[in-house]
């Protein structure tokens, strides 16, 4: 069809949600290391415009909320002409890993790294 296909914005979302994570320390082998994993729930993204084969595209990922989930939002843009292509978002949840239970707050780790990251 001449365009990316839209599964794939999901793979750029994935790699930077993990450079988004990495930089607060606490990535998927920290998040696991610390009792809890945390499993998308929920997830959007908005097409605005048709990307291409060898279309040069950055996706920048920042942490929108963290007191009671995990919601990354995504801007995806043209690397030559700067036009945002796709937006979107992606939401955890906090589970134990022990007890398999879902948390309605976020562990007191994720908020730590959080403002250490901050500070």
């Amino acid at each position: 069809m001449g365009v990316t296909w839209h599964g794939n914005y999901f793979r750029y979302f994935e790699a930077a949600r993990c450079a988004l994570l990495d930089k607060i320390a606490y990535g998927y082998v920290e998040m696991m290391d610390s009792g809890y994993s945390w499993p998308i729930v929920d997830t959007r993204v908005k097409f605005v415009r048709p990307t291409v084969f060898q279309q040069r595209i950055l996706v920048v990922a920042s942490l929108e909320e963290y007191e009671n989930r995990l919601k990354i939002g995504y801007v995806v843009t043209d690397m030559e002409t700067g036009e945002r292509v796709t937006k979107g978002y992606t939401i955890q949840v906090a589970v134990e890993n022990d007890t398999t239970e879902l948390c309605f707050v976020s562990p007191p780790v994720l908020i730590e790294k959080v403002h250490a990251a901050n500070s």
